[in-house]
């Protein structure tokens, strides 16, 4: 077994590596405070060609495989968690489904604007009573001659405010439940589409969250992706890819944590020496460390599955539920670690607390990871 970075994947990482700490990290808690848009990070990402890092060169994107997507995610979540799930939402949610699923004209029309970062997409499938039971979509869509009409609500859509493409699913059967959804390539400037209010969040602020209203929208045929009653296998298969870039941000976010824990424990004293010369630091240190390990290798076996076409639905979900977890064991850690500074926001451990408690609940709670992955080997 080979566990060496390729020269591309290692230049991949000395150069996100660099862009996170030189230009993101410094803005990280005042974006955090203020719930800004990262606009200019976002803009600096596309010049480095990270908004489609697996999407292939002749659409647009860098023609990188995936080992080298989740290294950048992990780089700019340790730096920044809400930057770096604006970039998986492009890369997993957006770009994915329409390179796998998307005709010809589909992927010439609509993938380099999304690759190269001119436009920015999200992803509509979460509504007020459909979260983990997807199928229970109450969003329309009536087919009527060259169009389809869309009516409903979107809810937690990351990137709404933003986002210039929308892949929104919708029922064009109730009676079939799960399958009859149909997915769609929503414009977000078409007549009728609404975007809510920016939800206030416990953590990742400058990441947009808001909700999509639909009234009356008008879909042109050409723009359904896949064929009527698609849309949950279309999403179940993007959420598979989706987990992949979550884990990775977790590994960032409990890498920040640790980084953090390890400086302050140098250099904080008690009893006349730094706290790290105890071994009750240490071994929260020890723990954290061995963690993350095996978060990001999780993570690699997954993203290494994906580039090679392999089912990886199981993979997956182990990475996302153990990094997830991880994060949130390593950021409690590391508040415990800072003792009371910790708790305060001057530093930056209760940042990564609050970040990393969503990477539990967003492309699939940690009780559906647990679930994919029992059927899994149930089925053997």
């Amino acid at each position: 077994m080979v566990f060496d970075l390729t020269e591309e994947q290692g230049m991949i990482q000395d150069m996100v590596r660099s862009f996170a700490q030189k230009e993101v990290l410094p803005k990280a808690a005042e974006m955090d405070e203020t719930g800004r848009y990262p606009e200019e990070l976002v803009r600096k990402m596309a010049e480095l060609g990270l908004m489609g890092i697996a999407v292939p060169e002749d659409y647009g994107g860098a023609g990188m495989d995936n080992i080298c997507y989740v290294i950048a995610m992990e780089e700019i979540a340790r730096a920044c968690a809400s930057t770096a799930v604006i970039l998986s939402v492009n890369n997993s949610l957006a770009c994915d489904p329409i390179l796998a699923f998307g005709n010809e004209e589909q992927k010439r029309r609509v993938l380099p604007p999304l690759a190269s970062g001119r436009h920015l997409g999200c992803f509509g499938l979460t509504e007020p009573g459909a979260g983990s039971d997807s199928g229970a979509q109450k969003t329309t869509a009536v087919r009527e001659g060259n169009h389809y009409v869309l009516n409903g609500t979107k809810n937690f859509i990351t990137n709404a405010p933003q986002a210039d493409t929308c892949i929104l699913f919708a029922m064009t059967d109730k009676e079939r439940k799960h399958k009859g959804i149909t997915t769609f390539i929503l414009n977000m400037k078409s007549n009728g589409v609404t975007v809510g209010k920016k939800e206030n969040k416990m953590g990742i602020n400058a990441s947009a969250t808001a909700s999509i209203i639909l009234e009356d929208v008008k879909v042109p045929v050409e723009d359904r992706l896949g064929n009527e009653g698609e849309g949950f296998k279309i999403a179940m298969h993007t959420l598979d890819g989706g987990r992949i870039g979550i884990a990775a941000q977790a590994v960032g976010i409990a890498r920040a944590s640790l980084e953090d824990a390890l400086a302050y424990a140098k250099e904080r004293k008690q009893f006349g020496q730094p706290i790290a010369n105890f071994q009750a630091i240490q071994w929260m240190l020890a723990d954290m460390a061995t963690e993350i390990e095996a978060a990001r290798l999780l993570t690699y076996r997954a993203a290494w599955q994906k580039d090679r076409n392999a089912r990886h639905s199981k993979e997956s979900s182990m990475a996302k539920l153990y990094a997830s977890e991880a994060a949130m064991r390593a950021s409690v850690k590391g508040i415990q670690i800072h003792g009371g500074y910790g708790y305060i926001k001057e530093y930056p451990a209760e940042r990564h607390f609050r970040d990393a408690k969503i990477t539990e609940i967003y492309e699939g709670t940690s009780e559906i990871q647990r679930l994919v992955i029992s059927q899994a080997l149930l089925k053997g």
